[in-house]
């Protein structure tokens, strides 16, 4: 893509292009492409389009703005083009110039980043954030509070992603490229970073996951402990309990899941 050789071109140089910036930009906010995008590989990530991003940041430059009538000072306008995208949004909900909306998304009182894509009929709901260049699949349902991190640097570090059907309870917190499967169960307060260990506990010895969560399953908060010089301290885990399993139904699968494993919502 001749695009993407000249954003590369330009990462490397110290100009700034504003055409070549802005179109990648614009191309983003469309949906004409994506920070990263699942392959018969898996996730593969497009950096130079986290390299547009960056580059963006430095072409524009922080000036006043009024959006309904609330003033900020900043670099990124928000999105406007809400009812032609069939995108509901409730105030003071805001998503940034730059990130994707697919139709049928609603967007409660809560936050997307630049460079982020949500699928179709998925729910940010209230106070919830979704990072900068987070990838969230179709009818995804971020529940209220939930923190999706944004990656952004260094441009080839994997963004975080929640796949098609999942669910996230609130409060709880993605951050650090972790992916979450396909129609996952996420319960309230759950951490889930690079580094914490997400064990599976269904059988007769434990299985430890890193950076995923395997599709369908079904994770609640732990611990587990660790001994320093200072003594023994308990330490946060995720812990796979069970499995949503598959259904059509993916409304009656969920409250039939959450009811089975007496997860809270």
């Amino acid at each position: 893509m001749e695009i993407a050789e000249r954003i590369n071109e330009l990462w490397e140089s110290d100009v700034l292009d504003a055409d070549v910036i802005e179109e990648a930009i614009a191309a983003l906010d469309r949906g004409d492409i994506r920070v990263a995008q699942r392959g018969s590989d898996g996730w593969t990530v497009n950096e130079w389009i986290k390299k547009a991003i960056l580059l963006y940041f430095r072409l524009r430059k922080v000036e006043p703005m009024e959006v309904g009538g609330l003033r900020f000072l900043d670099k990124i306008p928000v999105k406007h083009d809400y009812a032609e995208r069939g995108v509901r949004v409730v105030p003071p909900g805001v998503a940034r110039y730059g990130a994707y909306l697919s139709e049928g998304v609603v967007l409660m009182p809560g936050y997307v980043n630049i460079g982020a894509w949500v699928g179709p009929r998925t729910m940010v709901d209230t106070w919830a954030t979704v990072g900068s260049c987070a990838q969230i699949g179709a009818d995804v349902h971020l529940s209220g509070g939930v923190g999706i991190g944004g990656v952004l640097e260094p441009p080839q570090a994997r963004p975080v992603i929640v796949e098609d059907g999942a669910f996230i309870g609130s409060r709880a917190v993605v951050v650090e490229g972790v992916i979450v499967g396909e129609q996952a169960v996420i319960a309230p307060n759950v951490v889930l970073s690079a580094s914490v260990p997400i064990i599976d506990v269904t059988g007769s010895t434990p299985v430890e996951h890193r950076g995923s969560v395997p599709p369908r399953a079904v994770v609640l908060p732990g611990s587990r402990p660790k001994d320093f010089p200072a003594g023994r301290y308990e330490l946060p885990c995720a812990l796979i309990v069970g499995t949503r399993s598959a259904s059509t139904d993916l409304k009656t699968s969920l409250n039939e899941v959450l009811r089975e494993f007496e997860i809270a919502t």
